[in-house]
């Protein structure tokens, strides 16, 4: 699973070098490969007027020849081999959903066409490209957007590009409403059909977190629905009422959160999505200053792992072929029921020597020492908070096996009372 961070606000697209050195500082190994950043939907959204924006004047006017394309993201991508950052993903340029302009459909597929072009010269197997939806009714837009797909499979093809739907909302009197795929059976249905007319898997799909937040919509229904069509995901937080482009965790109100992401996580756990996860917090970074946006760039690196370690914990548990506790807690509790039955542990050890050789949950609780006669492919998974301090117990003991944190915040159900508290100091077991 490849974590990536969005380069709006950070990166910019004539002087990349600054930008991706904060991003490759931060943690982040790969970016995604913004196009809109060379053609944005304002620069769209001025075509035809009589006066253009100011930051026209100095740049390559993109959305009046798509073949510049190439020529206009060259510095980010020379930029990018030099300093090891990755593109495995890419958003092609977009219309912004309020749109008054119904005639942009045709430059829209030039730039799709382009952007595939460039994602192939820059080895990036995936390109989202949003549906058509300006100036088009509910009951044609799969119509139109059969045909605009269509037109764009061979390309994708011949660069080896696998092109993402999204799903959409769209503006209706002034109120955000679900739009093209934001129905799972649509999308379903579009992405299926495409794939069995192109006689390839060459359709995936992208899932914008924050669209779900504003249509009101169940991620875990939606997810598992999708199966392995999903490809990609947009981690980006929203208060579910109006548009933002947020930090994950940072839209609270009254102490909770206004994205669910416990059924995100539940939904990608459940599929085994091992995709692209790319962290979208423009409008976070924007509202920083300069000197303080490589700081936010290093937190959202640690969410990123954070929700990217969530999402692998079932996998991470089923990789190993037999693993042991340690911990005999409310963790080790909810592991119990959730996964004890599909993945059982030999036992559970514990610093408190009172519980030894007696039974918790159906495992036998035993001294750590006993952890120095596993084999050495059997996973010690923490269950405990004391992460860091076990671990370093578990090395100073000398043991080489793997050493895994399992945590209880997104289980598929779990146990509201909690077990007494228990402090005890860890100890060296001799």
């Amino acid at each position: 699973m490849n974590l990536l961070c969005t380069p709006s606000h950070i990166v910019g697209i004539k002087n990349p070098y600054k930008g991706l050195r904060n991003v490759f500082t931060a943690g982040y190994k790969n970016i995604l490969l913004d196009f809109s950043l060379c053609c944005t939907s304002g620069e769209l959204e001025q075509i035809g007027k009589k006066e253009a924006i100011k930051e026209m004047t100095d740049r390559l006017k993109v959305f009046e020849n798509p073949e510049k394309m190439s020529e206009a993201m060259l510095p980010l991508l020379k930029q990018c081999e030099a300093q090891k950052v990755h593109m495995p993903a890419a958003y092609a340029p977009y219309l912004e959903r309020n749109t008054k302009h119904d005639d942009l459909n045709g430059l829209l597929f030039q730039l799709a066409k382009e952007s595939i072009k460039v994602c192939g010269q820059a080895g990036c197997k995936n390109l989202v490209i949003r549906p058509l939806f300006a100036g088009i009714s509910s009951e044609d837009l799969w119509k139109h957007n059969k045909a605009y797909y269509l037109g764009l499979a061979e390309l994708a093809r011949e660069q080896d590009v696998c092109i993402l739907l999204e799903n959409q909302c769209k503006d209706f009197n002034g109120h955000l409403v679900r739009g093209a795929c934001s129905l799972t059976e649509d999308a379903r249905n579009w992405i299926d059909w495409l794939n069995e007319t192109v006689g390839e898997e060459r359709f995936g799909f992208c899932l914008d977190v924050g669209i779900c937040n504003l249509c009101g919509q169940n991620m875990y229904d939606f997810i598992t629905e999708l199966g392995n069509r999903l490809k990609a995901v947009i981690l980006r937080d929203c208060s579910g009422n109006r548009e933002s482009a947020m930090l994950p965790f940072t839209s609270v109100y009254q102490g909770r959160s206004q994205t669910d992401w416990q059924n995100l996580i539940r939904g990608l756990r459940e599929i085994g999505f091992d995709g692209e996860l790319i962290m979208d917090m423009r409008d976070t970074i924007s509202a920083f200053s300069h000197l303080l946006r490589p700081e936010i760039l290093r937190l959202s690196k640690k969410i990123g792992d954070f929700l990217k370690w969530q999402i692998e914990m079932e996998i991470r548990l089923k990789q190993y072929s037999s693993r042991v506790l340690f911990g005999a807690g409310n963790m080790c509790r909810n592991y119990m029921k959730c996964y004890g039955k599909k993945y059982p542990p030999l036992f559970t050890c514990d610093n408190d020597r009172t519980v030894w050789d007696t039974e918790f949950f159906g495992l036998t609780v035993k001294n750590p020492r006993c952890l120095k006669e596993l084999p050495e492919d059997c996973a010690i998974f923490i269950c405990n908070i004391y992460y860091k301090e076990i671990r370093e117990q578990i090395l100073e003991m000398g043991i080489k096996n793997p050493i895994e944190y399992f945590n209880d915040e997104y289980m598929p159900s779990f146990y509201l009372e909690r077990l007494p508290m228990k402090e005890v100091p860890l100890k060296k077991q001799e």
